[in-house]
C-alpha cells in the first residue's frame, strides 16, 4: 500500500461519482484499488472485486461501528461486472504514514497501539454479528483456493475477546495533528477474535512503514506485555491467509 501520484489516471465511474468535484489520488492498494479526496469532503474508495474483503461488507461494519466509535459515515456503496467502490464523508485526520508522522514514527507507533485499544475497548463483543477467528479466516482462504498449514489449524487459547479490526496495519488509524487516534478506516474483516489477531498484524505492519525496532512500542502503547507465542502464530495466520 502507497501514497500514489498525483497524475493517477481517474476511473470513469470515479469521475461520475465525484458530480464534478476535484479529485486527488490519496492511497492505492496492492490490488490496484485506489482511494480519492474529493474537494467537498468525500473519500471515494474503487477497486477490483476482492474475495477476501469487499467494500458490501466494508460498507456494513462501518455503519456498525459507528455506534459505538468515530469512523467514516457510508454515503454510498455499489459495484459493477469489474469493481466495486464506497463513498464515505472524508475525516479530518491523516493516516499514520502520511509523511508528517513517518518523520515522527515513535509519535506514530504508539498513537496507532493506543488507538488499538481504544478500538478494542469500545466495539461490543456481545452485538458484533461477525466473526474474524482462525476457523472462519481458514474457511474464507479455502473459498480462495489457499490451503493453511496444518500447524496453523490449532490455533493458542483465546487470551481476550474483542471486536477485531481484522486489518489493523497502521495506514488504516487517522490521527489528528496532535497525534491523537482519531478513528479506523478499512473495516471490511472487522470481526470476533483474540485481540492478539489484531495486536500481531499492527506492530508487523510498522516493520513495513518505519523499518525495524517499533514493534514492542506499539504493544507496549495498546498497554500489554508482548506475547510472542501468540504473536508469532497470528502472524503465520495473516501471512498465509
Amino acid at each position: 500500500m502507497s501514497i500514489p501520484e498525483a497524475a493517477l489516471p481517474v476511473p470513469e465511474i470515479v469521475r461520475s461519482l465525484a458530480a464534478g468535484a476535484a479529485l486527488t489520488p490519496v492511497w492505492r492498494n496492492a490490488l490496484g484499488g485506489v482511494t480519492f479526496r474529493t474537494d467537498d469532503g468525500r473519500d471515494i474508495k474503487w477497486g477490483p472485486h476482492d474475495l477476501e474483503a469487499n467494500m458490501r461488507d466494508e460498507a456494513e461494519r462501518m455503519r456498525w461501528a459507528r455506534h459505538w466509535t468515530t469512523g467514516p459515515e457510508v454515503l454510498e456503496q455499489g459495484r459493477d461486472a469489474g469493481h466495486e467502490w464506497l463513498v464515505t464523508a472524508a475525516l479530518s485526520g491523516r493516516s499514520a504514514v502520511d509523511p508528517r508522522w513517518i518523520a515522527d514514527p515513535e509519535t506514530a507507533v504508539r498513537a496507532v497501539g493506543r488507538g488499538l485499544r481504544e478500538l478494542h475497548d469500545a466495539l461490543p463483543v456481545a452485538e458484533c454479528p461477525w466473526s474474524w477467528d482462525p476457523a472462519s479466516r481458514m474457511a474464507n482462504a479455502a473459498v480462495r483456493g489457499i490451503r493453511v498449514p496444518d500447524d496453523l489449524r490449532t490455533p493458542p487459547p483465546v487470551d481476550v475477546l474483542v471486536v477485531c479490526h481484522g486489518d489493523a496495519c497502521m495506514p488504516n488509524t487517522l490521527l489528528d495533528d496532535d497525534s491523537r487516534p482519531l478513528g479506523h478506516v478499512d473495516l471490511a474483516a472487522l470481526g470476533v477474535a483474540d485481540r492478539w489477531a489484531d495486536i500481531a498484524v499492527a506492530s508487523m505492519s510498522t516493520q513495513w512503514n518505519f523499518g525495524p525496532g517499533w514493534e514492542d512500542a506499539l504493544i507496549e502503547a495498546y498497554g500489554v506485555e508482548p506475547d510472542r507465542a501468540r504473536i508469532d502464530y497470528y502472524r503465520r495466520l495473516w501471512n498465509e491467509t
